[in-house]
């Protein structure tokens, strides 16, 4: 059973919907921390830092600060309301899903869910497996559409894909398998 760090199970049922606080500390695209805690959207890859795009003024910027900039605005004009979908007690992280609701206009009552809108913007990505699958289908869904309108981040031609990125180091850095002896038929 998946329950709060420390939370009686009866208090982490009632706890597991939450605002992200005004006191967040943004690490990442999709991450970010809070009394100890990180926070990770469900699914969702944010551009790595460290890696560059070319914008349309011919300047170098860091891929992940353009993420992470992208989830502070989201999350402080949406407010977001954040459910705790899965913990890695080990490690402190807890994989949450975010939705706000519309209160005002065309789209009042209906929801938004933030992995969603980060990736439907292009300025985030599904999350894949290290076999090469989405982690959250629908993320993926999103990105494609995303990736065919150009939409953000993929307007620009050297866009440093993370997911490449991060599949190509587990690929890398894995072990090397040797093949299984071939069977020998016993000699009379």
């Amino acid at each position: 059973m998946l329950t709060g760090f420390g939370a009686t199970p009866a208090q982490a049922a009632e706890s597991r919907w939450f605002a992200v606080p005004a006191t967040a500390l943004y690490l990442t695209g999709d991450s970010w921390s809070d009394a100890g805690v990180t926070y990770r959207l469900y699914g969702v890859q944010a551009c790595l830092r460290g890696t560059s795009f070319t914008n349309v003024h011919g300047l170098k910027r860091d891929c992940g600060e353009a993420s992470l900039a992208m989830l502070v605005a989201l999350t402080r004009d949406l407010r977001p309301e954040c459910y705790h979908a899965a913990e890695q007690p080990e490690t402190r992280t807890v994989f949450v899903f975010c939705l706000a609701t519309r209160v005002r206009g065309a789209g009042a009552g209906s929801r938004i869910d933030l992995g969603t809108a980060l990736i439907a913007t292009g300025f985030a990505f599904a999350a894949l497996k290290p076999d090469g699958q989405p982690v959250h289908p629908p993320y993926f869904v999103a990105q494609l559409v995303a990736q065919r309108a150009k939409a953000g981040l993929w307007d620009f031609a050297d866009l440093p894909d993370p997911n490449a990125i991060i599949l190509r180091a587990l690929h890398q850095n894995a072990p090397a398998t040797s093949p299984a002896p071939a069977s020998r038929s016993p000699t009379p």
